[in-house]
């Protein structure tokens, strides 16, 4: 297709591009005047022009555009259409000149169909383009004290108008920078830098406020000071330089306030309790703040505050402070007022020590404090009780006591006040001595020691030195065993109470305990005779006494001696002991020496009895005698010895000869052979039986009985045992035989012929025959002997 388009416009002009067409030779474009009557244009164009311009149009006016590609014979080949507004009519400018150094201002009269305008300024080097709605408009962004050639274009829809003629117009000079201060409180100064083509300069200062007059200087000079101004006051000051032909250039406004005056009645009030000052003053005309400064060396401390007080923290014990105020505003600041003094109260003291020079008295020292008048140092001890001392001197004595912790607070003082609290010194004093120390406990080789507990000891530490060494115990408790000692040596104790703080008090006295003898060795033990014995011990203790003790089932002995021996007497027979010894002394008693076993020789039985069986043989008992487990009796005559060992306590002795004194003897023995010889009454065997008993036949019923006699001091008795009848005779003395009438026959006697002992007593162990006898008739008739008894 074939296409057209504008690219631009002007007021009487309109700009068109084609693009080539195939086939065209030459192109046509007609411009018909929209709202216009009877007013168009018609232009032709080569072939090879693809850009056509159309002029004299009328400006502001919409045309209809048709570009026609044509052939070599005229036909159209193809067509294309636009509608176009050309621009508005071509300004005039009026007027143009300079208010402001970076703008010109352009006057004109108003073109129809112009919606805005262009406005341009050229200084040769460069140019500067501005849009405005209407008239007038300013150029900016200009060059001061510059000449600038100004021309204007009127623009609508359709594009911009040709430009207007130009006018000449040159910028006023530029405003001079001002730099204001305030030097005082009463001054200003002005300054600026030079301004470009500038042939003077005007400055005026005023108050802000409107009271007063103004002040105006002009200078060639780019500095002035106005002089005799208020203090802390606002001013509006003014500038504009002026050139060779006395136009002035933009000005320049700044208001500027001089700095405040100097605080009077400057006040101090220190608070000792928090190190710090409340400072006051008179309000100063204009000031907006204060600062504050406290100055001490090359301290400084500094409060800042919009008021007419001010607190300054963190003051320093000990020092002398120049307290002064200076009034602030945005013009700078004031003098400072006189300083004022200012004396903080004094520090707390340092290097506090304490000295117990001597159980009971403390030195309390500090070091010096500067600015102070004089010290007060508080003692308290544990249980609250408190004392102070007052004095210009750098030390104090307090009494003390033992086992109490002192707290020590030392204060400097001042016109000020009192310093802050330092560091709390506390100081213990060594535990007191234990007392009431007592040996509740004491043997060979220990000895238990208790005391009465004591303030401010943690631990005590006994100690006990004697013999080879010394023996140590420690302990929290208020009793002590001291163990491994030696026996029978004096020991030297002594208890020191402890603590962590202050260690141990060494000034404890002490106290002398002995340890209880040793204990003794029994060397030997030695029969004196039948219940005494005598036991000896070596002895190694002093002043000792030594108890011997036999302990055994029949009970208890003792014996008793300072020296190395002593006896036991009235030893019970027959008894075992264990035989100990102990040592007593003051001190204590000894543990007792290894026991000795001891045995008294066996019992001699109370009770013997001797009994004759038969002729040759004699029974022998007797009572148990207490230890004795075997025993020997023994009968003993000038005829012989009878002898008998038995475990049993009887015993039967033969070969015993009648009619014969024997002595009697018992030995009592124990079961590991000690030997008891016994005596007792001595013995005599019974009269001897006699011998040859015959019976005889006497008339008619009379039986003799006969025997030999041994000893013819000795009476029979005759006893006959039959089934008839018993019959005794008793001849007189010295007879052999006895007679007996009037005995039955036809029976059988047994017949006993026995000696009679004393008290009529028979003997019955005699011999016994049988014997018939018989009958004749009614007389005895023949007396047959049948032998013994089967009883024999």
């Amino acid at each position: 297709g074939f296409s057209m388009s504008v690219y631009n416009v002007t007021s009487q002009s309109i700009y068109l591009r084609w693009p080539k067409f195939s086939g065209a030779s030459s192109y046509r474009v007609k411009a018909t005047a929209v709202n216009t009557v009877g007013h168009s244009l018609l232009a032709h164009f080569s072939d090879v022009t693809l850009r056509g311009t159309l002029t004299s149009l009328i400006p502001n006016t919409v045309y209809a555009i048709q570009a026609e590609a044509v052939d070599k014979n005229g036909i159209t080949l193809a067509d294309a259409q636009v509608v176009q507004s050309t621009a508005p009519d071509i300004p005039v400018i009026d007027h143009a000149y300079s208010k402001l150094s970076n703008s010109i201002t352009v006057e004109w009269r108003a073109v129809p169909g112009a919606t805005s305008y262009l406005l341009t300024a050229e200084d040769g080097d460069s140019f500067i383009e501005t849009v405005v709605t209407n008239s007038p408009g300013t150029v900016t962004g200009l060059k001061p004290a510059t000449l600038y050639r100004i021309t204007i274009r009127s623009i609508n829809s359709g594009g911009r108008s040709q430009p207007s003629p130009f006018r000449k117009a040159k910028t006023v000079l530029a405003a001079p920078v001002l730099s204001v201060s305030s030097l005082s409180c009463d001054s200003i100064a002005v300054s600026w830098k030079a301004v470009y083509m500038a042939a003077g300069f005007s400055v005026f200062l005023m108050r802000s406020d409107g009271l007063g007059r103004m002040l105006k200087e002009n200078t060639t000079n780019t500095s002035l000071i106005f002089t005799n101004l208020d203090p802390g006051t606002l001013y509006t000051i003014k500038a504009y330089a002026w050139n060779v032909n006395g136009i002035p250039g933009d000005d320049f406004t700044y208001n500027q306030r001089t700095s405040p005056d100097t605080p009077v009645d400057v006040q101090v009030a220190f608070n000792s309790g928090s190190l710090r000052a409340i400072v006051s003053w008179m309000p100063a005309e204009g000031a907006l703040t204060y600062s504050v400064t406290a100055s001490s060396g090359l301290l400084k401390l500094k409060c800042n505050t919009s008021s007419a007080s001010c607190m300054v923290p963190s003051l320093q014990c000990g020092s002398e402070y120049y307290v002064s105020v200076t009034a602030y505003n945005d013009a700078g600041s004031s003098k400072p007022s006189d300083a004022v003094s200012l004396k903080t109260i004094p520090c707390a003291p340092g290097n506090i020590s304490v000295e117990e020079d001597e159980p009971g008295h403390l030195l309390v020292s500090w070091a010096s404090v500067s600015i102070s008048y004089y010290y007060v140092v508080f003692v308290k001890s544990d249980d609250g009780l408190e004392v102070h001392c007052n004095t210009s001197h750098t030390r104090c004595h307090f009494q003390s006591d033992c086992g109490f912790t002192y707290f020590i607070s030392v204060f400097a003082y001042n016109n000020a006040g009192q310093s802050p609290l330092g560091d709390v010194f506390n100081y213990t004093t060594a535990p007191c001595c234990p007392s009431d120390l007592r040996a509740v406990f004491v043997s060979s080789d220990m000895v238990q020691v208790t005391w009465a507990p004591v303030r401010g000891a943690e631990l005590y530490e006994t100690r006990a030195v004697g013999g080879s060494g010394a023996v140590l115990c420690n302990d929290t408790a208020t009793a002590c065993t001291l163990s491994a000692l030696q026996c029978n040596t004096r020991y030297n104790i002594t208890v020191h109470s402890f603590s962590e703080a202050r260690g141990s008090n060494t000034s404890c006295a002490s106290k002398y305990v002995a340890t209880a003898p040793c204990s003794p060795e029994i060397k030997n033990i030695s029969k004196e005779a039948v219940s005494v014995i005598n036991v000896h011990w070596q002895s190694n203790n002093e002043e000792a006494t030594y108890v011997v003790t036999a302990r055994g089932e029949a009970g208890l002995w003792h014996c008793t001696s300072s020296g190395n021996s002593c006896t036991l007497i009235n030893l019970p027979c027959g008894s075992a002991f264990s035989v100990s010894a102990i040592a007593r002394s003051p001190a204590g008693q000894s543990l007792p020496s290894y026991s000795v076993p001891l045995e008294t020789a066996p019992c001699c039985p109370n009770d013997l009895i001797l009994t004759q069986v038969t002729e040759s043989v004699t029974n022998i008992s007797w009572s148990v005698g207490m230890g004795a487990q075997t025993y020997v009796t023994t009968l003993e005559s000038p005829k012989g010895q009878a002898k008998c060992h038995t475990l049993q306590n009887y015993c039967l002795l033969g070969c015993i000869t009648c009619g014969t004194n024997y002595t009697v003897s018992l030995q009592a023995i124990s079961e590991t052979g000690l030997t008891s010889n016994c005596t007792y009454q001595g013995y005599s065997s019974s009269a001897c039986c006699p011998s040859g008993v015959k019976l005889y036949r006497l008339g008619n019923n009379g039986i003799r009985v006969y025997w030999r006699v041994s000893d013819e001091t000795i009476n029979y008795n005759t006893d006959l045992r039959g089934s008839k009848g018993n019959f005794t005779c008793t001849p007189s003395s010295r007879l052999s035989h006895c007679d007996i009438t009037e005995i039955p026959c036809g029976d059988v006697y047994t017949v006993v012929v026995s000696p009679v002992i004393d008290k009529g007593t028979k003997l019955t162990f005699c011999p016994k025959k049988i014997y018939s006898v018989t009958c004749s008739g009614s007389s005895v008739g023949m007396v047959i002997y049948r032998g013994k008894s089967s009883a024999e």
